[in-house]
């Protein structure tokens, strides 16, 4: 069960005031930003204070974002609940629900006087340090409840689904004044009806039914994950015939002993000028994505208990124990045993090959 919406605290003006358009990475006032005086850090200090993510999560999360799976499911999810639903990276430094259609309007016009509100982008912070293994549900200074749910492989976080902007309890005409009166000091509105109308039609949604929406965003988050290296290695409906080719030479021949030359010979390149369009084309080098379509072979082996591991790794083209260990780790964020244990526990069914989705 979801648990209770902790609070961001309300801005008081004597203590927490907003300084003016100060830059968070220089101090100066010419840049687009609220910020909390020693409260709001800069991006390079995000990135230092913050584990970073591996080199192919933002990859993955960027491949995930576009493939139909996903699309089809945001437009499911937005259609029947009314609300936003996007994938972030993990430490984006961005407003939360950027780019939704369904952005609560409210949330809308703080972002267009300001670029980023300050106050959005400390729940950000807030939402992505609390969120790293379950679910989690934040209230805003202005008493709307954002939510976080982290997409894992395996150990590895690699991002986020989040929703919300919505109200679990009406709001009220005080607390929208002590909020108005908290920027308003720093910021003149020429238009604050128009603000305090969009408050006040933000969607107010039951404690019960917002949990529930939770959940359908785990049980999301869990599918996107177990499919994700599936999803990285499949084609694309727009990619260039050399590539479709090869990647068809590779899932034919990807159990014995091959090398880059002996793709780039299967489609008549040489092996420079096919590195190049490749990795252009799939985001990954030869060799990761070779790595890659092994071990979801592997995987699938892993289906049948009656399958040892090594010998999955063997017959797939792994020289090497060691070598297989080390590379599972990395693209499936966990041990082969590991895998298959909680595979055989809890986890649904890998897609079959032949469905894998495309992206668009």
């Amino acid at each position: 069960m979801m648990a209770p919406a902790t609070t961001v605290p309300p801005i008081d003006p004597s203590t927490e005031t907003l300084d003016k358009r100060v830059s968070p990475a220089t101090g100066s006032a010419d840049h687009p930003l609220w910020a909390y005086r020693g409260e709001l850090k800069s991006p390079t200090h995000y990135s230092s204070e913050r584990a970073k993510p591996a080199s192919d999560a933002g990859v993955l999360v960027s491949h995930l974002q576009r493939t139909e799976i996903f699309r089809d499911y945001q437009q499911a999810f937005e259609s029947i609940t009314g609300l936003p639903l996007v994938l972030r990276k993990v430490g984006s430094f961005q407003p939360p629900l950027l780019g939704s259609k369904r952005l609560n309007p409210f949330c809308a016009q703080m972002t267009l006087r300001n670029k980023s509100c300050a106050a959005c982008l400390l729940l950000q912070q807030r939402v992505e340090d609390e969120a790293t293994h379950e679910s989690k549900t934040l209230e805003c200074f202005a008493g709307l409840n954002e939510s976080a749910v982290p997409v894992r492989v395996g150990t590895k976080l690699v991002g986020y689904l989040q929703t919300g902007q919505v109200f679990l309890l009406p709001p009220t005409k005080k607390r929208f004044k002590e909020m108005m009166h908290a920027i308003e000091g720093h910021r003149s509105y020429s238009e604050m009806d128009e603000l305090e109308v969009a408050y006040f039609q933000t969607r107010i949604v039951p404690r019960k039914q917002y949990e529930l929406i939770v959940r359908l965003l785990t049980i999301f988050a869990e599918h996107l994950a177990t499919i994700s290296n599936q999803l990285l290695v499949g084609a694309s409906s727009a990619e260039p015939p050399a590539v479709t080719k090869a990647r068809a030479f590779i899932a034919e021949h990807f159990s014995e002993d091959m090398h880059l030359r002996d793709v780039a010979r299967a489609v008549n390149m040489s092996a420079f000028y096919f590195c190049k369009i490749f990795k252009n084309t799939t985001h990954l080098t030869f060799t990761n994505y070779l790595a890659r379509v092994r071990i979801e072979a592997v995987k699938q082996k892993l289906l049948t208990t009656h399958t040892r591991i090594a010998e999955a790794a063997f017959a797939t083209g792994f020289q090497s124990l060691s070598q297989f260990n080390r590379i599972f780790r990395q693209v499936a964020g966990e041990s082969p045993s590991d895998f298959r244990g909680r595979l055989h526990r809890h986890s649904p069914p890998l897609l079959s090959p032949k469905r894998v989705v495309k992206l668009t």
